[in-house]
């Protein structure tokens, strides 16, 4: 029986469900669209019912561990700003893109095919990532640390090839170097006269 998508979860199934998506995150970037549900729900530590109540089908898992892994990516530039410096949020900001980029580069064979049943779990994406980095670079530029003539898109930009270019684990370290490149250029003593 799939769960009732309109019933708040209790506090113990939302953890289950956190664990799904975060195993499921692994285990299709390990495995592409193959990848078989039981070893995600043991990753998980919960039974196979436990993920097919939640995710009647390999599809909606997919798209849901994708879409959670761009709720989580948004959603943290608030927090940064509450928690740091603006120019410190936006860096660890960027850093979580990477882990996002990563995931997602890990995902795409997984996407592909939800892409091919017809779903677009991409919908949005693009705005939701601007709307979270424009927040943390707005802030950046009130609080005079990064240059005011860079926009949110040319910065994602700037991401979305140092995740092409850098975006494998094991080129993390060369990506970190990246990024820090990039936020010098955006330092506000930067500014082209």
């Amino acid at each position: 029986m799939a769960r009732d998508p309109g019933r708040p979860l209790r506090a113990d199934a939302q953890r289950n469900r956190e664990k799904i998506l975060s195993a499921a995150v692994r285990v299709f970037a390990e495995e592409g669209l193959d990848a078989h549900l039981e070893r995600i729900a043991k990753e998980a530590g919960v039974g196979t019912g436990t993920l097919y109540r939640n995710f009647p089908t390999r599809e909606l898992l997919i798209e849901a561990a994708y879409r959670n892994e761009l709720a989580r990516l948004c959603d943290a530039a608030p927090e940064l700003l509450a928690a740091l410096p603006p120019r410190e949020a936006l860096r660890v900001w960027l850093a979580r893109f990477m882990d996002y980029a990563n995931a997602k580069l890990g995902m795409a064979d997984a996407l592909r095919g939800v892409v091919a049943s017809g779903v677009n779990p991409y919908a949005q994406s693009h705005e939701m990532i601007q709307d979270a980095l424009s927040r943390l670079m707005d802030a950046a530029v009130a609080a005079g640390v990064i240059r005011s003539d860079i926009s949110a898109t040319d910065m994602f930009a700037a991401l979305t090839g140092i995740a092409l270019a850098s975006g494998k684990p094991e080129q993390r370290e060369q990506a970190d170097r990246l990024l820090d490149l990039t936020l010098d250029g955006l330092s506000a003593g930067s500014d082209a006269q």
